[in-house]
């Protein structure tokens, strides 16, 4: 495997991680802050700066490339498979009604079957329910292929998210790529850090991912009781003090970030789903209990390992990073120490993570966490 990292900063020149060489077909991937991504002479850029086919955009909340993390910025990551290969397909959220299950299943029955060892989602993350658009990834799969990846970001604005493949970067699309060799050697985990406070309550009434009663009272109403004078903040202020979800008939809980209120009906929309009978309660988490988290994940994704990781494509929840603020660097780092400094690393801050439990390979939605995919041939 052969990578080229390059990062571009607002109004800058392109900087290189290694010197600039051609490559075979390679992987492109570009994260980066949105509103960079909706010019098209930046756009241009990329593409003479990297005139290969097969790129994929993805909006952020923050760029991530070594052990550094940039906002307002554009980071790409070239990648010459050289014994492995990689098939890309790609949808729009808004041809299928904004069903996001329909939207996976369709994903999935169009990408090749043979020798596939992984899949990679990279998906809009303003209107995609992410829990649904795993749902219908894994109808077919069978618990046979792992699934790991996240959902675009738009800093903390909320806004848009843009996402494509070949295309210049629009609304709505879910980008899957799938991964195939049988000398690749691909491991993920995620982990959070955060601890939960407060009452343990019950949902009592939810659809999807629009939760409207704990415990028989209005679920709005009751959250901004706890946030207290932050509760003006919201949606953003949510990103501090986000859900502990424990499904019923589940024993591994989920956390769910706010993405947007309803004062008007007194209900909140979550990145994933919240089913009714759910055990719910609030979580916060300091500055090291993050860094630590970061450093656990980490440990597991390196778990059991043959081969040294050669690419590390790293997705954390925006929260983190605003919890974490000017000390942000620290987790990336953590990282770095455990898989080693020779590992090319890329990635983007979240509105949503996937990845499955440690243990399993039945991909779950996660809000707050550092998740990781580490790659060799």
């Amino acid at each position: 495997m052969k990578t080229i990292q390059a990062y571009k900063l607002k109004d800058s020149n392109w900087n290189y991680f290694q010197d600039k060489k051609t490559l075979n077909n390679p992987l492109v991937l570009v994260f980066g802050n949105r509103m960079l991504l909706e010019k098209s002479e930046i756009i241009a850029d990329i593409r003479e700066e990297f005139p290969y086919e097969h790129i994929v955009f993805g909006s952020t909340s923050g760029e991530i490339i070594e052990n550094t993390v940039f906002d307002d910025s554009i980071v790409v990551t070239a990648i010459e498979f050289e014994r492995s290969s990689f098939e890309i397909r790609t949808q729009n959220i808004l041809d299928h009604n904004k069903d996001a299950k329909k939207l996976g299943e369709s994903l999935y029955n169009g990408i090749p079957k043979e020798n596939l060892k992984h899949l990679f989602v990279l998906s809009e993350g303003s209107f995609v329910n992410g829990s649904s658009l795993i749902d219908g990834l894994e109808k077919n799969i069978q618990n046979a292929i792992p699934i790991s990846g996240g959902m675009c970001g738009d800093d903390a604005k909320f806004e848009k998210t843009l996402a494509s493949y070949k295309e210049n970067p629009k609304e709505g699309e879910v980008v899957l790529i799938g991964f195939y060799g049988e000398t690749l050697e691909i491991t993920f985990a995620s982990f959070g850090g955060w601890s939960t406070f407060g009452p343990e309550r019950i949902i009592t009434k939810s659809n999807a991912n629009v939760l409207y009663e704990i415990d028989g009272q209005p679920a709005l109403d009751l959250y901004k009781k706890y946030l207290g004078e932050k509760a003006n903040q919201l949606p953003q202020a949510s990103l501090l003090y986000p859900l502990n979800v424990t499904p019923e008939g589940k024993t591994e809980p989920v956390v769910r970030t706010i993405l947007g209120i309803d004062n008007e009906n007194q209900s909140m929309t979550l990145a994933g789903d919240v089913p009714e009978n759910s055990k719910v309660q609030l979580m916060m988490a300091s500055v090291d209990a993050i860094a630590e988290g970061a450093s656990e994940a980490a440990k597991l994704a390196m778990k059991d390992r043959k081969t040294k990781p050669e690419l590390a494509l790293l997705v954390s929840c925006v929260g983190r990073k605003l919890v974490m603020n000017q000390r942000v660097e620290e987790e990336i780092e953590r990282v770095q120490e455990v898989v080693g400094e020779n590992t090319a690393i890329t990635g983007f801050y979240s509105y949503g993570e996937m990845a499955p439990f440690s243990g399993n390979t039945f991909c779950d939605l996660h809000n707050q966490t550092m998740t990781l995919t580490l790659i060799s041939e």
